[in-house]
């Protein structure tokens, strides 16, 4: 990843190193509650809700190649249930820790004799830029990681009836009778058959009968 750029430092999630001096071994800890960014989360899913708190606990250790960060961001995450659809929350713990670079350092810590345009080299690394860093990227990424790609309401929900729909978790005896394609014929002839005796019984007699009741009279 390139380097960091005219970070603003009253961005909640950027934060000073200069205390740590660049002595290897200088240890800073910090607590911060933020207001979480938008789409923090899986799209569509499960997530943060913009400006919703998030706390962190960081621990800030110089090292000789640049500042190692290592914490725990803490927040409550707001999805729909896979089964049921039903709105849901839950509590998110995501650790996470990375490694930011002094951009004139090597991976050894060493001083360059020059400044590198390795664009290779650099894909994955995270930098430090004027004394600071910004922590979001690795916290979306933590944030992810540590969601349910497939969150449910809890771990024994019943989830929809597959032919209405009906919560079954609120209709735990809901059913549909089953019927075997292979008597639907059969049972449509008895049905036709059954209207025809109701027919008859409602005066509905056939022509012939009535014929022969006249020819008596």
């Amino acid at each position: 990843m390139a380097s960091n750029a005219r970070l603003d430092h009253r961005n909640p999630l950027v934060f000073d190193t200069h205390e740590l001096g660049r002595r290897p071994g200088a240890l800073q800890r910090l607590t911060r509650t933020i207001d979480a960014p938008n789409d923090l989360g899986i799209a569509g899913v499960i997530g943060v809700p913009e400006g919703a708190p998030v706390e962190l606990d960081l621990r800030l250790e110089s090292v000789m190649e640049g500042v190692l960060v290592t914490g725990t961001a803490r927040a409550q995450a707001e999805g729909e249930c896979v089964r049921c659809l039903e709105s849901l929350q839950m509590d998110v713990e995501a650790d996470f820790q990375e490694m930011f670079s002094y951009p004139d350092a090597d991976d050894r810590g060493r001083s360059k004799a020059e400044p590198t345009d390795d664009a290779e080299e650099d894909e994955d690394r995270l930098f430090i830029e004027d004394g600071l860093f910004d922590l979001e990227p690795v916290l979306r990424d933590a944030v992810v990681l540590a969601l349910p790609m497939q969150p449910v309401c809890r771990e024994d929900c019943a989830g929809l009836c597959s032919e209405c729909g009906t919560n079954l978790n609120d209709s735990p005896d809901h059913h549909h009778d089953a019927v075997d394609i292979r008597w639907a014929a059969l049972q449509g002839f008895a049905d036709s058959i059954e209207d025809g005796d109701k027919d008859e019984m409602s005066g509905g007699a056939p022509q012939s009968a009535r014929a022969d009741e006249k020819q008596e009279k």
